[in-house]
């Protein structure tokens, strides 16, 4: 019931998230797409994690405790505290936007509605804490209001947030769910592959993308476990297959991740001589070595 109307609630919002998304998320490409070695860092390519998940339980814990603070008067406490929680919700900030820049479609509106929700919410913690910087042992009334509500915004773009992940699925592995623990040799549908270009092919019920160079052939999932592209439709840079779609780039020789915005792994398969002509891939599980008979 109250999933509903929370729902109801923000779908409205979408008259004016919408636009104003699509403006800020210019803005906001245009910066990161300059700096991609940072944009990696905030992505969390390095971790294996989006850090802008990390990272927002900080300032809500401190926000927290603002709270309790203020609740028994400890004034030198709740100022240090809040001060921390402003620091760490910018540092959360600027991991999201790096997320947000390569966000499309409904899950961008609705991150929009998210951001604005933390943006006020920061700004009104900010006059707070002006306020008790500039009368340190006057009246508090206004500030630990305005503290409170500031902490009921952040608890509503929270649950906003968790609805781009959990009800839209955004920046999420799409191979979490794909596959079992176990691998087989099966004959891709291809006799011919076309040198040192992604071509798409099929093993069984998985679509795959596949490189030849020379008598080597490299196999992995054609959707990009960022977001679902295409890499059958991307390219060759740097030894990797680049995803048409936001640019993430996975190594031809053992899928791995090497440039962001994705932060896992693509599912790799082994590729031998099939035969009879042709090839046959098997799905190297993670934490197996590979097949001794794959064609290298």
């Amino acid at each position: 019931m109250i999933g509903r109307l929370l729902g109801r609630i923000l779908y409205a919002q979408y008259g004016w998230a919408r636009p104003f998304g699509d403006f800020i998320h210019g803005i906001v490409f245009a910066i990161f797409s300059r700096m991609r070695t940072i944009q990696d860092f905030l992505n969390g390519k390095w971790l294996g994690h989006s850090i802008h998940a990390v990272l927002t339980d900080v300032p809500i814990g401190a926000m927290t405790l603002v709270i309790i603070f203020d609740f028994f008067g400890l004034r030198p406490a709740a100022d240090v505290t809040l001060s921390f929680g402003i620091l760490a919700m910018i540092g959360a900030a600027v991991a999201g936007f790096a997320d947000y820049s390569d966000t499309d479609d409904e899950p961008r509106t609705v991150a929009t509605v998210h951001a604005t929700l933390m943006v006020i919410a920061l700004v009104l913690y900010i006059v707070s804490l002006g306020l008790r910087l500039a009368s340190p042992d006057g009246d508090w009334t206004i500030p630990i209001v305005l503290s409170v509500i500031a902490y009921l915004i952040i608890a509503g773009a929270a649950w906003v947030g968790g609805e781009v992940v959990y009800g839209l699925g955004n920046m999420v592995n799409r191979h979490a769910w794909r596959f079992g623990s176990k691998s087989d040799w099966t004959k891709i549908d291809l006799t011919e592959i076309p040198e040192n270009t992604p071509t798409a092919a099929k093993a069984g019920a998985q679509t795959l993308v596949v490189v030849r160079q020379g008598d080597q052939v490299w196999a992995m999932h054609s959707v990009c476990a960022h977001a679902g592209g295409p890499l059958a439709q991307g390219k060759i840079v740097d030894g990797c297959v680049e995803c048409p779609w936001h640019g993430s780039r996975f190594e031809l020789t053992s899928g791995r991740r090497k440039r962001g915005p994705t932060t896992w792994d693509q599912p790799y398969y082994d590729v031998r001589a099939a035969a009879g002509g042709g090839w046959e891939v098997k799905r190297r599980v993670p934490g197996m070595a590979p097949s001794a008979a794959a064609a290298r």
